[in-house]
């Protein structure tokens, strides 16, 4: 294992990363804006250093001012966290390049992933179910109209550089494709400097489920069980639970194979996670993308695996076998995380603020990852997310207890949060029931 370790993000990613490295006596370096000076994931380290201002661009997206950190505090590796430079390909080999260790899969994985129609085209020859959809860019609006024609309405589009997300446009007709096109191709320009467009059928019940991948230094591939993430908001995650409520153990099989040729697909090593979407009807799935990173959601997993996922990444960059034996993976209970945002749990809009009263829920199977204390302020420079509250129980049913109980005792003062919502989600009969799909949210507004 390597001595030190760089953490190139910031918040509970940057804190959970740091909380595994000391565990195992690796030396934790953060890098930090100036805005997030003051933020728990910066003092909790052995050593911290500022990369430049408030701006993402000039701080955490700022490759020269991550590596000259890296080469001022004498850093071994680097691990990226989520979002910023996480899925960056160039960053990763740069990384490399200066003789460090990158904590992520491979450059080429990467470059594979990141780009929505050459992903969906690998896979398709690996034997990875895709949904209808198109096999190149579509280059103008009358070829996206031909191809929606051939697919069938209503149809998807997506920024074939996107992520997260974010993007994305559903047309139920050609008039409806025409205004899209143009909204996705403009929005994809820029935010990703890449307009590339691609069609794909649309399911209008749909549940979205994602299997963890680990890609072993010794070149295997294992799948750590599914998460269940269909309760979302503008197309992004609210709530993660695993295992599945709707994912019998035979398509869980199915489930995990399609992961695995996934992953090998592409000599994948490290954490990853392969997401896709499940129509409840048929009981077919279909692959949707590969985040080439840690998710947000890798907690749930944890639990159900009794893995620690960042120990696991860091073993596997170091050339280390895992701590679990892959061929006796055996879940046990189940787990669910709630995102706590600041944002109103109404319309689910930012609301950024000092806060003046944060006391975290405790107790058996109830465990928080923060970004937050008392008395530091949330900024609108970077994302909502203040913290994951994440509960588990022998069962469904002992999980939500549970996660009833901590949301009630969860209190933040200051900044806007969506509790409230949570504590609905919770009474909800569709939710309760395990038969929801990604249109819940919209239903119970």
């Amino acid at each position: 294992m390597f001595d030190s370790l760089l953490v190139a993000n910031r918040g509970e990613i940057a804190r959970r990363v740091i909380r595994t490295a000391r565990r195992l006596g690796v030396r934790a370096i953060a890098v930090h804006s100036e805005a997030d000076a003051d933020l728990p994931f910066v003092t909790e380290a052995d050593e911290a250093v500022c990369v430049g201002p408030a701006n993402p661009a000039q701080s955490y997206r700022n490759v020269e001012a991550i590596l000259a950190a890296a080469r001022s505090t004498g850093a071994q590796a680097i691990h990226p966290g989520y979002g910023f430079l996480s899925e960056n390909a160039e960053f990763a080999r740069t990384v490399s390049e200066a003789g460090l260790i990158w904590v992520g899969p491979g450059a080429d994985a990467i470059t594979a992933m990141g780009d929505k129609i050459n992903a969906r085209n690998l896979m398709a020859a690996a034997g990875v179910p895709v949904a209808p959809g198109t096999t190149e860019p579509a280059a103008d609006l009358d070829a996206a109209v031909a191809a929606a024609a051939g697919i069938g309405y209503p149809v998807m589009v997506k920024a074939a550089a996107g992520g997260g997300g974010m993007g994305m446009g559903v047309a139920a007709d050609e008039a409806g494709l025409r205004t899209e096109y143009d909204k996705v191709r403009a929005f994809a320009e820029r935010m990703f400097g890449d307009g590339s467009v691609l069609i794909e059928r649309y399911f209008p019940r749909v549940r979205h489920v994602e299997v963890q991948i680990l890609g072993l230094a010794d070149g295997r591939v294992v799948a750590l069980g599914e998460r269940e993430c269909s309760v979302q908001r503008r197309n992004q995650k609210l709530v993660e639970e695993s295992p599945s409520p709707a994912v019998s153990a035979d398509l869980r099989e199915r489930f995990l194979a399609a992961a695995v040729r996934a992953g090998e697909a592409v000599n994948y090593r490290n954490a990853g996670t392969v997401e896709c979407l499940l129509d409840p009807s048929t009981q077919e799935f279909f692959f949707l993308e590969m985040n080439t990173r840690l998710q947000v959601e890798h907690p749930v997993t944890e639990y159900v695996y009794g893995v620690d996922l960042v120990e696991e990444q860091l073993r596997v960059a170091a050339g280390l076998a895992p701590t679990f034996d892959p061929d006796a993976l055996t879940p046990r209970g189940h787990a669910i995380e709630l995102r706590v945002n600041a944002e109103d749990p109404k319309r689910f809009l930012p609301g950024p603020g000092a806060i003046r009263t944060w006391v975290e829920p405790t107790g058996e199977g109830v465990r928080v990852d923060s970004g937050y204390v008392e008395g530091n302020t949330v900024t609108p420079f970077y994302d909502s997310l203040l913290a994951k509250l994440i509960v588990s129980g022998a069962t469904r049913e002992e999980a939500v207890q549970r996660a009833r109980a901590a949301v009630a005792r969860f209190e933040i003062a200051g900044p806007k949060n969506n509790l409230p919502f949570f504590a609905e989600l919770l009474e909800n009969p569709e939710f309760l029931s395990g038969d929801y799909d990604t249109g819940i949210v919209g239903r119970m507004r």
